[in-house]
């Protein structure tokens, strides 16, 4: 077997999912979240993928306050009846996500932390990262890295990172409820700079499982990003 397991065929346990899109944005220029790809809202399709999932029982979004009204909209007018709650984030992405995990349904096992600003995650890198997680308590899917890597300081390059034992990692990121909730916490307790959920579980000493990802599995960032997404839909459409 190689770095990616395979999904399991059994039933997982329940899973939440927490929706994290409370950013600024600021590299966009504007507001992504409510942007459209293909003719819908960015966060509109992020959310229909967790909202086809089979192991997914709950949406929790977190977004910034003055988009809390608009994305209740959203919800509503695109039926998405597996958000439960709209939220305010936090100062950052790791005090966004907590708030996110406390609103989640304390039955859940299991809760998914996602970029709201990914919307083209499927079902599939779902649903592996879920199946990993309720076996190994933290899964997040992942793809190779093509380009060579380097580190350097100073604009000095120290060392070329041999690109075979290197990960590009995607969201959504699963994990047991209990330790997602205890591993942000003591993050923000210790005034950790995470880039993701997976280095609060680190910090622990708990080891994250890697799933296959999907390399249409963007991030929009930048408007360079969006035009990659309308290609991926126009892609999608022509199928």
């Amino acid at each position: 077997m190689g770095l990616f397991r395979r999904r399991k065929k059994e039933a997982g346990p329940a899973c939440s999912a927490v929706i994290v899109a409370a950013g600024a944005s600021t590299r966009m220029g504007f507001d992504k979240v409510l942007a459209e790809v293909g003719g819908v809202p960015v966060i509109v399709r992020c959310l229909e993928a967790f909202q086809q999932a089979p192991g997914i029982t709950e949406m929790v979004v977190v977004t910034r306050e003055d988009l809390v009204p608009d994305v209740a909209r959203l919800c509503q007018d695109y039926g998405l009846t597996k958000v439960t709650k709209v939220i305010r984030g936090g100062e950052n992405r790791t005090q966004s996500a907590r708030m996110g995990t406390l609103e989640c349904d304390k039955k859940a096992k299991l809760i998914a932390i996602h970029d709201g600003a990914r919307p083209f995650v499927t079902v599939r890198v779902i649903e592996d990262a879920i199946a990993q997680a309720a076996v190994n308590g933290a899964a997040a899917p992942a793809v190779p890295v093509k380009d060579t890597v380097k580190e350097a300081h100073g604009g000095i390059v120290e060392r070329t990172l041999e690109r075979e034992n290197l990960y590009a990692i995607q969201t959504p990121q699963v994990f047991d409820g209990d330790l997602i909730r205890a591993a942000l916490q003591k993050a923000l307790d210790d005034g950790a700079q995470l880039t993701d959920d997976c280095a609060a579980v680190e910090r622990m000493g708990m080891k994250v499982v890697l799933t296959a990802g999907d390399e249409r599995n963007i991030k929009l960032t930048t408007p360079t990003d969006l035009l990659i997404g309308e290609a991926l839909v126009e892609e999608a459409v022509s199928l």
